[in-house]
Formats: C-alpha cells, sequence, structure tokens
C-alpha cells in the first residue's frame, strides 16, 4: 500500500477507535455502508445527460467529491478489516482487466467481454 493510502488508513483507524465505533465496522456493515455511499454519490448525476454529467458547477462537484471521499473511505476500512492490500489488488485486478480485454478486440467497443 502507498504511503499517502497507509496513513490515510491510520487516520481512519484513530478516527474510529476514539469513537469505539470498531464494534460496528464488521466487513458486511462496511460493505453496506460502501454501497449506500456509492448511491448517493451516484444521485448527484441522476437525470443529467452525458454532457451535464461533465461540466458539473462548483457546488455539485465539491457535493461529488464529498460522497467520492465516503466512497473512498468505506473501502479502505472494508480492505483493512480484511486484509486486503488495495494497491495490490488493484494492480493485479488491471492485469486480469488486460487480459480479458485485449487492446485489438477492446478497442472503441464497450460490451462485455463475455459478449463478443
Amino acid at each position: 500500500m502507498s504511503a499517502d493510502l497507509q496513513k490515510l488508513n491510520l487516520a481512519l483507524r484513530d478516527f474510529a477507535q476514539a469513537r469505539d465505533w470498531a464494534q460496528f465496522h464488521s466487513p458486511k456493515n462496511l460493505a453496506c455502508a460502501l454501497s449506500v455511499e456509492a448511491a448517493e454519490l451516484l444521485e448527484h448525476f441522476q437525470w443529467l445527460t452525458d454532457a451535464q454529467s461533465q461540466q458539473l458547477s462548483t457546488q455539485k462537484k465539491e457535493l461529488v467529491e464529498q460522497e467520492a471521499a465516503d466512497v473512498l473511505l468505506y473501502l479502505l476500512q472494508l480492505c483493512d478489516k480484511l486484509d486486503i492490500d488495495l494497491m495490490a489488488a488493484a494492480q493485479a485486478k488491471l492485469l486480469v482487466n488486460a487480459e480479458k480485454y485485449p487492446v485489438h478486440q477492446a478497442r472503441g467497443n464497450s460490451k462485455k467481454y463475455n459478449e463478443r
């Protein structure tokens, strides 16, 4: 895990410990909270056109930023509870995706790998 993520992870642990919240932070509860926060992120884009979603107002962008941060924080806490190195997992997944979606087949194509 990168040094920045490690520092953030430690800050999250301290934050939860100071509030005695570890008792509520089971992997199931953290996954549920992550899903809720992801839905709250999505809510800011509901009913927008693609073009509108790319040109958010400053106020809307700040709200999206806050929800994106919530998603990251819950994901980090979940990975911490399950002893998952998020950076290593992401790098490994990128390699898997490269195999599933070779450039010559996937370039400009939005179909899932098993639909080609």
